[in-house]
C-alpha cells in the first residue's frame, strides 16, 4: 500500500524554509512551477508565469557564490573543500535564505536528509516543513539516464549506489545517496510538517493532489485558482515553453529537460533484467509506495 501524506489538519509555521525535496527527475520542477504559478495567480496577475520565471517564488540553497564568499576562494572538488562546504550549509541556509525573506520560503533541494561529513544537510532551526515528491524508480531510471547523459544501465547502477554531485562554478555538491536511502530519509518517519506526494498521483488526479498540497500549506487559494495553476503548468505546457524559449535549468548535454512526463514508460523501455535489478535494489521502498510490478 502506498505511504500516505501528512494529515491535512497540520498547521505548519508561517515563516521559515519549506523544502521542495526529491530524488532527481521525480517531479520537483513541476511542483515548483505549480506553486510559483499559484502564487502569481493569487497576487492577481493575469498573465502566465513562464517556466524560466519560477525562481521568482522559489530559491536554491547550493549556489557556489554563497560558499565562495565565506571561504574566500573558489571551492574545488576536493575532500577538504567538501568538508568545509558541509560545515557551512547551516549558516548559508540561515543567513542567505531564511534571514533575507519574510514568511515561508520554498527551497529546492535534491539532497537526501542525511549527515554530510559530520554536518546535517538541513538546518532545522530555520525549517518550517518540507514537501517530498516520490516517483517510481522504474521510470526515474529512464529520465535520469537522459538527464545525466548516461545509459539506462549506468543510471540504474548510480541509483543503487551512494552518489554525490560535482562542485562547479555555479553549484556546490549535493548528496543524493541511493534512491532508496533518499526516499527513506525523507519519508520513514511521518511528520505533520512533511507533505509526501507521488508523482503518479500528480498525473492522474492533479486537482486533488495539488489542491491538498495548497491546503496543507494553508494557502488561501480558491479551487478555481488551483485549477488555473494546474492548467498553466501541465507537462505539455511546460514542454512547449521549453521548446519555444529554452529552459535555463536544462543540463548542457541534455536534449531537453521536459522529455516524457508520463508514468509507466518503463513497461515499454526497460528490459526484464533491468526491471529485476531495480526491484532487487529498491524493493522495500517500492513496496511502501505501491511501485512493485505485478507478480513481485
Amino acid at each position: 500500500m502506498a505511504a500516505q501524506s501528512a494529515p491535512q489538519t497540520s498547521t505548519p509555521p508561517r515563516s521559515g524554509l519549506v523544502w521542495l525535496a526529491s530524488y532527481p527527475k521525480s517531479g520537483n520542477t513541476w511542483t515548483r512551477a505549480f506553486l510559483s504559478n499559484l502564487a502569481w495567480i493569487m497576487e492577481g496577475e493575469p498573465s502566465n508565469l513562464d517556466v524560466n520565471s519560477i525562481d521568482r517564488f522559489t530559491v536554491g540553497e547550493n549556489f557556489t557564490k554563497h560558499y565562495k564568499a565565506r571561504l574566500g576562494f573558489e571551492p574545488a572538488a576536493t575532500e577538504e573543500h567538501r568538508k568545509r562546504i558541509a560545515a557551512l550549509r547551516a549558516e548559508v541556509q540561515q543567513e542567505d535564505i531564511a534571514d533575507k525573506y519574510e514568511g515561508l520560503v520554498f527551497v529546492k533541494t535534491h539532497n537526501a536528509l542525511v549527515i554530510d561529513r559530520g554536518y546535517p544537510m538541513i538546518n532545522f532551526a530555520v525549517t518550517a516543513g518540507a514537501i517530498y515528491v516520490v516517483r517510481n524508480p522504474l521510470d526515474v531510471a529512464i529520465s535520469l539516464s537522459h538527464h545525466v547523459n548516461k545509459t539506462i544501465d549506468e543510471a540504474i547502477e548510480a541509483m543503487g549506489a551512494y552518489q554525490e554531485t560535482a562542485i562547479t562554478e555555479r553549484r556546490v555538491h549535493e548528496v543524493w545517496d541511493t534512491w532508496s536511502n533518499h526516499v527513506h530519509s525523507w519519508t520513514h518517519r511521518p511528520h505533520r510538517a512533511i507533505y509526501v506526494m507521488r508523482y503518479e498521483d500528480m498525473l492522474t488526479d492533479p486537482e486533488k493532489t495539488f489542491g491538498n498540497l495548497a491546503e496543507h500549506l494553508l494557502l488561501p487559494a480558491t479551487p478555481e485558482q488551483v485549477r488555473l495553476a494546474i492548467e498553466r503548468t501541465s507537462f505539455d505546457r511546460l514542454k512547449g515553453q521549453e521548446e519555444e524559449q529554452g529552459f535555463k535549468e536544462k543540463p548542457k548535454h541534455a536534449e531537453r529537460f521536459f522529455r516524457e512526463g508520463r508514468a509507466g514508460q518503463w513497461k515499454d523501455i526497460l528490459t526484464p533484467s533491468q526491471i529485476e535489478r531495480i526491484v532487487q535494489d529498491h524493493r522495500e521502498q517500492m513496496a511502501r509506495f505501491g511501485y512493485l510490478p505485478s507478480g513481485d
